[in-house]
């Protein structure tokens, strides 16, 4: 048929297009998988030994070649015990991936968050906040007492005012509803934290880095409320300036880097940059 034959070469007019498209876009989705996990320093690594090693098959340095040909598959296997948590992070990443979901968020809610956060502040009582991004964290999420329950402040302080089953744990945000609350959250392995800061804000550190997740947090001993989010941590920002954090984190899902240069430098008290 005449229409079969004009698909078939409409197809390989635009087949190289197409090769291109899907390999910068598989290209791209690895660049920010590594670029989150904080592993670009293990593919500078890879890649200098990969440059070594042409360049002594280049000029024929046989023995640099020969060293490199014996140390070569001891250091694949040291380099995946050194960069074990990096590589596990980027496997969690590939299998909570949901790339093609849209990304709901509850932005509607965020007043009544704010508003539950800023009393919690106020009677120094602490609170744990997740809104997750595009990456599934159901994981999460059965970890703790799931509620399905509407946003309400009124909700919120009541669950962690008083020293309840819930009251530890971390209340999960998901589609505009309380998916679920006194769950448990990975802690930060970074080594610089400030040993004032209690397993709240380790919690919310490495939420953050394990997912593309916004976690809001009030402090049980200073009331500051703090934002954490890839890796880094928003500390002791006034309610309006965490609202205004918020709105543009989850609307954006990562601050863009014009963003970044508007942002005032004395935002928070303190900000902790990822390792």
């Amino acid at each position: 048929m005449e229409w079969l034959q004009w698909a078939r070469a409409f197809y390989d007019l635009i087949r190289p297009v197409l090769d291109v498209a899907i390999l910068a876009f598989l290209i791209y989705k690895a660049y920010e998988f590594l670029v989150k996990t904080q592993a670009l320093q293990m593919i500078k690594g890879a890649g200098f030994l990969v440059l070594v090693y042409g360049v002594a098959v280049l000029l024929k340095l046989a023995t640099l070649k020969w060293l490199l040909n014996i140390v070569g598959p001891g250091l694949v296997v040291a380099v995946a015990i050194i960069f074990q948590p990096e590589l596990r992070k980027i496997i969690l990443r590939l299998g909570q991936s949901e790339l093609f979901r849209p990304n709901a968020k509850p932005l509607g809610q965020l007043d009544a968050v704010i508003t539950a956060a800023e009393l919690l502040s106020q009677k120094r009582r602490g609170m744990l906040i997740v809104f997750p991004g595009r990456e599934n964290l159901r994981h999460i999420i059965e970890t703790g007492t799931k509620l399905n329950a509407e946003i309400s402040s009124y909700l919120i302080v009541a669950i962690f005012e008083f020293d309840g089953p819930l009251h530890d744990g971390a209340m999960v945000i998901h589609h505009g509803h309380i998916a679920a609350a006194g769950c448990y959250l990975p802690l930060s392995d970074q080594q610089d934290i400030k040993k004032s800061f209690g397993t709240r804000h380790r919690a919310s550190l490495g939420m953050s880095e394990q997912s593309d997740a916004v976690i809001l947090v009030v402090s049980e001993e200073t009331g500051a409320i703090s934002i954490a989010f890839n890796g880094k941590l928003y500390y002791d920002l006034s309610s309006d300036k965490a609202a205004q954090k918020l709105r543009e984190l989850m609307k954006h899902g990562e601050r863009s880097k014009e963003a970044e240069q508007k942002e005032p430098e004395n935002a928070g008290k303190d900000v902790i940059l990822g390792s």
